[in-house]
């Protein structure tokens, strides 16, 4: 069974494009530690979406990945208090 979690996530500021803007954190977390793990142990490739945050008046970006229960284990245990 392959479960949907947050991998990660991170905050632009009032930015006019944040799809640019989120380029640099994202590769930043892709060559990463945690984000080499879950480019290799993800059932389907990680996807990442942008909303608007209304408290600071930017955008949040979360990366969402699917894993197996096994690797989302090992994933909580590891990486999910990094860089938080």
């Amino acid at each position: 069974m392959a479960i949907k979690t947050l991998l990660y996530s991170f905050r632009l500021g009032d930015v006019e494009d944040p799809q640019i803007y989120a380029a640099g954190p994202l590769i930043d977390w892709q060559n990463s530690e945690a984000g080499k793990w879950c480019m290799e142990n993800c059932v389907e490739p990680p996807e990442w979406r942008t909303s608007t945050d209304y408290l600071t008046y930017g955008y949040r970006v979360d990366i969402i990945g699917t894993l197996t229960e096994q690797n989302l284990t090992y994933f909580r245990l590891k990486y999910s208090a990094v860089d938080r």
